[in-house]
This record gives C-alpha cells, sequence and structure tokens, in this order.
C-alpha cells in the first residue's frame, strides 16, 4: 500500500529538484489575508501572478466560507443546519443537493468507524457550554444519549430529504463543514489559476502544490503548550486536520470537558491530546482526526492504515507521540 507520506515525499524531492528553474520565476508575488468566518480564523496564503488575480481568488474563497457559513452554522436560525434540526423528526425535510451530499458522506464514515464518528453527537453536544462551563445533569444527559446514532437518521435518496427517526436528535456538522469548506477552497483556487496556495480554517487545512520549491511546513502544535510543537511536517497537494482538546473546554473537578464528544457516552474521551491526521481531502481527515480520538491510540491508528492514503500522529494522554507507520521515517521533531 502506498501511504500519503511515501507520496507526499516523493512529491516534495521532485520539487526541490525543480527548485533552481522555479526560483528564476521572478514575475509574481504572495497575498495573504485573514478573516473570521465559521467561528474560526479564516487564513488564504497564496502566489500569483499579479495582484488582481491573487485578490480575485481569495475574495471568492472568502465567499465561500461565508456562504457555508450561513448554511451549515447550527447558530444561525435560518440556516439549512438549523432548519434540519428543527423540523425533521418525523418529517422529512427537503434538502440542497449540497447538503444531501454532506449527509450522505458523514453517514458513510459513520458507518467505516463503527459509529465512532456520528454527527448526531450534537443531541448530547449541544447540551454543554463551554464558555460558560456549564454540563448537563444526568437525567438530561441520558435523554440525549437515547437521541444519539447514526442510524437514527433516515437519507431519502429519491425525494433528496432526511428525517430524524428519534426524538431529541440533533447533527452538527462542525469540522466536517470546515473540511468540506477548504476543498472547495482548493477547487475555487484551481479555477483562478492558482498552483500554491495555503488554506486554512481552524485546524483543517489544504496545501496546493509547492511553496514554490520547496514543501509547505505545517507545524503540530503540543497540545499542553501552545508555544510548543511536536512535530513539523512537510507537505505538498495535502489535506490536514487537528482535532484537539485544547480548543473549546472547561474544567471541573479535574475532569477536562472539551468538544469533541464520543457518540457511545456523550461525554468528552480522555485517552488522546491530539490527533492530526493527513490524506487527499479536508472531509477525509476531518471524519479520521474525530474518529481517532474517540477511538483511542491503537485502535484508531489501525483504522487509519486501513484507509489508503492516510496517515496520523496521536498525542495521548500522558503527553506520548504515535504515528501511523507511513509517518516513522518522515516525521521531523520540534520541541520548542
Amino acid at each position: 500500500m502506498r501511504n500519503l507520506w511515501d507520496w507526499s515525499k516523493a512529491k516534495v524531492a521532485a520539487h526541490a529538484a525543480a527548485g533552481p528553474a522555479l526560483a528564476r520565476e521572478v514575475a509574481g508575488l504572495w497575498l495573504e489575508r485573514e478573516e473570521a468566518v465559521m467561528g474560526t480564523a479564516i487564513t488564504v496564503e497564496l502566489w500569483c501572478d499579479e495582484r488582481e488575480q491573487g485578490d480575485s481568488a481569495i475574495d471568492a474563497v472568502m465567499a465561500e466560507m461565508h456562504r457555508i457559513d450561513r448554511a451549515m452554522s447550527p447558530y444561525k436560525p435560518d440556516s439549512e443546519l438549523s432548519r434540519i434540526n428543527r423540523d425533521a423528526f418525523g418529517t422529512p425535510v427537503p434538502l440542497s443537493n449540497e447538503m444531501f451530499l454532506l449527509l450522505v458522506q458523514a453517514q458513510r464514515f459513520a458507518q467505516f468507524s463503527g459509529g465512532a464518528f456520528d454527527i448526531t453527537y450534537a443531541s448530547a453536544g449541544c447540551l454543554y457550554d463551554y464558555r460558560e462551563g456549564v454540563l448537563p445533569d444526568a437525567a438530561s444527559l441520558e435523554r440525549a444519549r437515547a437521541a444519539i446514532g447514526w442510524r437514527g437518521l433516515e437519507l431519502d435518496a429519491r425525494t433528496r430529504s432526511v428525517r430524524f427517526l428519534r426524538e431529541g436528535m440533533r447533527i452538527d456538522l462542525g469540522g466536517f463543514a470546515k473540511g468540506h469548506a477548504v476543498d472547495n477552497a482548493a477547487q475555487i483556487l484551481a479555477r483562478h489559476g492558482i498552483h500554491h496556495a495555503h488554506v486554512a480554517a481552524g485546524g483543517d487545512s489544504r496545501v496546493i502544490g509547492d511553496k514554490r520549491g520547496r514543501p509547505w511546513t505545517i507545524g503540530v502544535r503540543d497540545p499542553r503548550r501552545a508555544d510548543r510543537l511536536v512535530a513539523l511536517l512537510p507537505l505538498v497537494d495535502t489535506a490536514i486536520s487537528t482535532s484537539g482538546d485544547y480548543e473549546r473546554y472547561f474544567e471541573r473537578d479535574g475532569v477536562r470537558h472539551h468538544h469533541i464528544v464520543d457518540p457511545a457516552t456523550g461525554t468528552s474521551p480522555s485517552a488522546v491530546h491530539s490527533v492530526t491526521v493527513m490524506a487527499a481531502d479536508g472531509l477525509t481527515c476531518e471524519a479520521l482526526s474525530k474518529t481517532v480520538f474517540v477511538l483511542g491510540v491503537e485502535r484508531g491508528i489501525a483504522l487509519v492504515e486501513s484507509m489508503e492514503g492516510a496517515d496520523a500522529i496521536v498525542v495521548d494522554a500522558q503527553g506520548q507521540l504515535h504515528m501511523s507507520s507511513g509517518m516513522s521515517a518522515g516525521r521531523t521533531p520540534a520541541r520548542h
């Protein structure tokens, strides 16, 4: 099996060999922009032949990020996702083609992961308030757990609709929507003639091409020290996603309650502190990073290695670093 890391290293080597030729191309410039969308920082860095081309490409990416936020935010009452959560119990809700295909993909990942990835986790996840430090009481959590379960989400391809079979069920696309967004951004940039770029939406990123003769270098942060890295990854034409228990959380009685929820329990997994996954697309990266977080090191990495073209780095609860077999020869460690 040829894993993503071997493929990426080959791409890096090929681009490095072409470096002198690329260096002679002096026309063009780098542009970078950051905006707050989808509750996170959206950044775009790209090389363009002319400023007008680059600005137009970035404008199009940011417009797409806002469009996806309007459709898929659980916090906007008029979003398509909010309409689903409000109306889908017992009654089929017609969907846009985009939303239907995303839910189909989510269900496929749920089946592949044995339910470790499940967008209906939101039935319990919505009971937590990480800013205010609010936990659900035992009775509320038990009712919410009964609503969780991807098999209770019914998709009808004929009518392109969704129906919830369990009362109290909710869905949240969360990082899955961000993975979708960076995948769309890559397509948008390609249509604008951009061949070297990095797009990030929080923990989800896509690198397009190389960085003009050398790979893009993506750091994996230490989940307990924001000023330290546990790995530096040279990447070309790759998607990458990091899920960590340090993104949104609060602590109560020595327990960290964070935004990654185990669908089986309705509570936060504690065996892992962060998971970084590399794959060909953002949806796969996002789904796998959440899956590995829930399954833990051994089962999670085994699942990643069963998927063609994916690799993972996991920091466990003891701060130890674990990697899929494809990463072992290629990782550049960093502790600073």
